[in-house]
């Protein structure tokens, strides 16, 4: 079993900036990817970023393309999601997500708020 915790999150003012974390613990794994998601009320869950184990895809949904930037510390199964220029529209719960070496199954954390005030 795996455990996804997430933090980082907060309320800004539009135009600020945002560091979100994602660290996994448990039992010995190894992760192929981590990636994050966001669900603002009454909207879809939606990707926001991945950053694989390899560096074979390390990047941040187009919608964010210049203001975010995803990065890991494979030792320390943490990946980090810095969001710049934050819109109202980027308010939602940003949750990690975290694909493992022959696992199908994935795992969620609880996910962190992020509101950004206009």
């Amino acid at each position: 079993q795996v455990q996804l915790v997430e933090s980082g999150g907060g309320l800004v003012q539009a135009g600020g900036s945002l560091r979100l974390s994602c660290a996994a613990s448990g039992r010995t794994f190894t992760i192929n990817a981590m990636r994050w998601y966001r669900q603002a009320p009454g909207k879809e869950r939606e990707f926001v970023a991945i950053h694989s184990r390899t560096g074979s895809g390390i990047y941040c949904t187009d919608s964010m393309k210049g203001r975010c930037t995803i990065s890991g510390d494979i030792a320390k199964n943490t990946v980090y999601l810095q969001m710049n220029s934050l819109k109202p529209e980027d308010t939602a719960i940003y949750y990690c997500n975290a694909v493992l070496q022959g696992d199908r199954d994935d795992y969620w954390g609880q996910g962190t708020q992020v509101t950004v005030s206009s």
